[in-house]
């Protein structure tokens, strides 16, 4: 049933400052883990002009590459209402979309810190993002992220 799927299919956007690290890691996991069966978006206030090539190498070792994306400003979201707005713990007010569920996640800016902080900061929003799509999505629906390193 087409319709059914369609309404299924939650969206989700990442936003944060800079939409150069803590958001792209987020909208990757999302994509990864969450089947097919949500729209992933990330976002910044104020976008940097590239994604911190530390983040870019830290996704590559969990299997997914950032290397093609760019960061997008709010301007570049689609211009309709989300199901949920996550903030990753911004260091200013977050700009607000137009969302059903807002959700603010403190988590410390990766910006300038060593490879193994930016993985431990990595491993928190893969964390979070799992027990998100477990929360809002059926079980049946989750691809498990265990030792899935393909894209």
């Amino acid at each position: 049933m087409k319709g059914e799927e369609m309404r299924e299919k939650r969206k989700i956007v990442f936003v944060c400052v800079e939409n150069a690290r803590r958001s792209q890691m987020a909208q990757g996991f999302a994509e990864r883990l969450g089947a097919g069966k949500i729209e992933a978006y990330s976002a910044g206030s104020r976008p940097s002009s590239e994604i911190d090539p530390l983040v870019i190498e830290v996704m590559k070792e969990k299997g997914i590459d950032l290397s093609a994306r760019r960061p997008k400003g709010l301007n570049d979201l689609p211009s309709v209402e989300m199901d949920y707005l996550i903030t990753m713990g911004c260091e200013e007010t977050c700009p607000a979309v137009l969302a059903k569920t807002i959700i603010e996640w403190e988590i410390p800016d990766p910006k300038g810190k060593p490879i193994d902080i930016v993985r431990n900061i990595r491993d928190m929003i893969e964390e979070r993002v799992k027990a998100l799509l477990k929360e809002i999505l059926p079980t049946s629906l989750l691809i498990s992220g265990q030792g899935n390193s393909s894209v």
